[in-house]
């Protein structure tokens, strides 16, 4: 009899484990329903809800809509930011193994503490930050700039001094890129002397018959 007394307790035991195991199993929920407020009946998306005895749990999709398999009697809370978390346990009274229910949360009101913003460690800083702020200009500025470039435009065009205007930015760049090409073209060579151009004495000759040199006052 002694040597059956382990096989005796191994057994009892193995059949203990599979009676609870089978218990637990019959006592399985599918538990699913939807997350909303209690003012306007909205859906609350990405709650979350949890069987706070293991932790475990799910989290609302964006319909407010959840699915998560619990066990009766286990006790689920319901939590989102800016909503009072819920609880709520489910009936250990079922008879069937789904359960549905539709979990209306209240708005929480959080409350932050104060906080004071200083956009300048010091009084020096901002007096240098104050001195040195460049203002933009308004509609005004903005017109009387652009009529005073088109002027300017218009005098280039119809009378131009280069020695009481100067060049233009536009005059500066294409001589300064024809230049550049004439260097390029005649890279190696020796570039033509315009000292003997009969076209460039020409130009020189009706230039001065025109007064482009006398001195103006």
């Amino acid at each position: 009899m002694k040597a059956f007394l382990p096989v005796i307790v191994f057994v009892f035991l193995s059949l203990s484990a599979v009676r609870v195991r089978a218990q637990r199993i019959n006592d399985l929920v599918q538990f699913s329903g939807v997350v909303v407020t209690a003012d306007s009946l909205r859906p609350v998306p990405f709650a979350n809800i949890a069987v706070t005895k293991t932790g475990r749990g799910t989290t609302s999709d964006y319909f407010g809509f959840f699915s998560i398999v619990v066990h009766k009697n286990d006790l689920i809370s319901f939590s989102a930011v800016g909503y009072k978390t819920g609880l709520f346990r489910i009936p250990d009274t079922l008879s069937d193994n789904r359960y549905s229910l539709i979990e209306v949360m209240s708005s929480d009101t959080i409350m932050l503490t104060e906080t004071v913003i200083y956009p300048w460690p010091s009084k020096e800083q901002f007096r240098h930050a104050f001195l040195t702020l460049k203002i933009p200009d308004d509609d005004i500025e903005i017109a009387k700039r652009n009529l005073a470039y088109m002027e300017m435009r218009e005098i280039y065009g119809r009378n131009y001094d280069p020695e009481k205007y100067g060049f233009t930015p536009g005059q500066s760049y294409r001589n300064q890129m024809s230049a550049s090409a004439d260097r390029l073209y005649y890279n190696g060579q020796t570039m033509p002397n315009n000292l003997l151009n009969p076209i460039a004495w020409a130009k020189f000759i009706k230039a001065w018959k025109r007064g482009d040199f006398k001195k103006k006052y």
